[in-house]
């Protein structure tokens, strides 16, 4: 659980890159925190990688510390819409609600790609989130939420990252504790 103490490091350390709503990821909890400057508006919970957090190339692992949102993409897009090469298909998947893999990792719903803001840990040659196209977005398995179960990014529930997505606008900050 974040501690308001640790909310006034991250917003004393990233201080050039805090915006008024920003997004903390916690993967030791698998929950994901929209705050309002230091207040917690929501939480949810979330999936992170099956292999743990890292932020190597083709590592399969969710990369950690400070990020912005990148882009936003989906907002016009029906609940559940599956995407591909971040475009909106014209098909909505299946949710599974069961706590079963379906053995794909879709991504649905909407698209908040990540761009990491610290060179050579998220940012730059063999580490770059943005490059690595790490994502929060909607996923067709969320019975699996709560627990690591992605590919590297981070997956919500369909109707969580509509939600979330109102408030966030390119250059949000989001800190991924690992």
């Amino acid at each position: 659980m974040i501690t308001a103490q640790d909310i006034a490091q991250l917003q004393q350390q990233f201080a050039a890159f805090i915006t008024p709503f920003w997004i903390h990821v916690e993967v030791a909890s698998q929950s994901l925190r929209l705050l309002k400057q230091d207040r917690v508006l929501q939480e949810y919970s979330i999936s992170t990688a099956t292999l743990g957090v890292g932020c190597e190339q083709d590592s399969y692992k969710t990369p950690y510390g400070a990020h912005s949102v990148a882009a936003c993409i989906g907002g016009d897009q029906p609940l559940g819409e599956i995407f591909v090469g971040r475009r909106a298909i014209g098909e909505t998947a299946s949710i599974e609600q069961q706590a079963i893999s379906t053995g794909e990792d879709l991504i649905l719903s909407r698209i908040l790609w990540l761009k990491g803001l610290q060179p050579d840990v998220n940012q730059g040659a063999g580490v770059d989130s943005y490059a690595r196209y790490i994502y929060i977005h909607g996923t067709q398995e969320e019975g699996l939420l709560g627990r690591p179960a992605s590919h590297g990014c981070v997956r919500m529930a369909n109707q969580d990252v509509i939600d979330l997505f109102e408030p966030v606008m390119v250059g949000t900050f989001v800190y991924i504790a690992g």
